[in-house]
C-alpha cells in the first residue's frame, strides 16, 4: 500500500496496457493519467504536477529516453521508471545512468511495478524537499544587500567580528550591524543555524545573487559551510 498517494503519468502506444496498469495504480490508490504518445505527455499542461512518470521506451516518434531527456530539461522533479518489451541492455543502461529508478520488462509483474512506484515517489519526496530548501534559500539571500551578503560569507567562513571589520575596511559596530540584519533576513538565531541553512540546501541554491554581489561561491564557500557544520557539531 502507498504511503500517500501519487500523482502518477503513464505513457505507453499501447492501449490494452494503459489500461491494464492503470487499474492496477487506480487500486493501489494513486492518481493516475495516460498518454499514448510522448508529444501529448510532455505537451500536458499539469505535467508539472507529475509525482513519476512511467515511460514505455520503444515509442514511435518520441522514444522513451527522448522523453526523459525532455523531462530533464523541463527541471521537473518526477522520477521515472520504464518499461519495455524486449531486454535491451544498453539502453536501459543508458536509462538508469540519466537517473531512472528502474527498467521493467513487459508484461510487467504487479509487485515489482508497485514496488518501483513507491521507489521512485520517495525519490521525488526528496527532490521535492530540496526544491523547497533552494527556493527559501533564494529567497532570503535575495533579501540581503551587498555589505550584508559579504558578511554572511565572512561570518560563514569563520571569522569574528573584528576579523571581519578588518576585511571591509569598517569598525566592528557597523559589522553587528550589518550581522543582526542578515540574521534576521535568514531567519536564524546562532551562527551554527546559518551554516546549517546553507549547507543543507543543495548546491544549487548558493549560487551568487545578482542582487547581492559576493553571495557564497558555489564552491570553497559552500564546503567551508560543511566544515563548519561538522565542526559545531564536534
Amino acid at each position: 500500500m502507498n504511503e500517500g498517494a501519487g500523482n502518477i503519468f503513464l505513457l505507453d502506444d499501447d492501449e490494452l496496457v494503459l489500461r491494464s496498469l492503470k487499474r492496477l495504480l487506480l487500486a493501489s490508490g494513486y492518481c493516475v493519467q495516460t498518454f499514448q504518445s510522448a508529444e501529448a505527455m510532455l505537451g500536458c499542461t499539469e505535467l508539472g504536477t507529475a509525482d513519476c512518470c512511467i515511460l514505455d521506451l520503444g515509442l514511435p516518434g518520441i522514444d522513451g529516453l527522448a522523453a526523459q531527456e525532455a523531462l530533464k530539461s523541463a527541471a521537473g522533479t518526477q522520477s521515472i521508471i520504464f518499461l519495455t518489451g524486449r531486454g535491451d541492455i544498453p539502453a536501459s543502461v543508458k536509462a538508469m545512468k540519466a537517473g531512472a529508478v528502474d527498467f521493467l520488462t513487459k508484461p510487467v509483474d504487479a509487485k515489482a511495478l508497485l514496488a518501483a512506484v513507491e521507489v521512485a515517489l520517495a525519490r521525488t519526496r526528496v527532490e521535492q524537499d530540496h526544491e523547497r530548501k533552494r527556493e527559501t534559500l533564494q529567497r532570503r539571500l535575495a533579501g540581503l544587500t551587498p555589505r550584508e551578503a559579504q558578511v554572511m560569507d565572512l561570518v560563514v567562513a569563520g571569522k569574528l567580528n573584528k576579523q571581519i571589520a578588518a576585511d571591509l575596511g569598517t569598525v566592528e559596530k557597523t559589522v553587528k550591524v550589518h550581522r543582526g540584519r542578515m540574521m534576521t533576513k535568514m531567519g536564524v538565531r546562532t551562527v551554527a543555524d546559518l551554516v546549517r541553512l546553507i549547507a543543507d540546501a543543495p548546491p544549487a541554491a548558493v549560487d551568487p545573487n545578482p542582487a547581492a554581489p559576493g553571495v557564497l561561491d558555489p564552491g570553497p564557500t559552500t564546503f567551508a559551510a560543511g566544515d563548519a557544520v561538522r565542526m559545531l557539531d564536534e
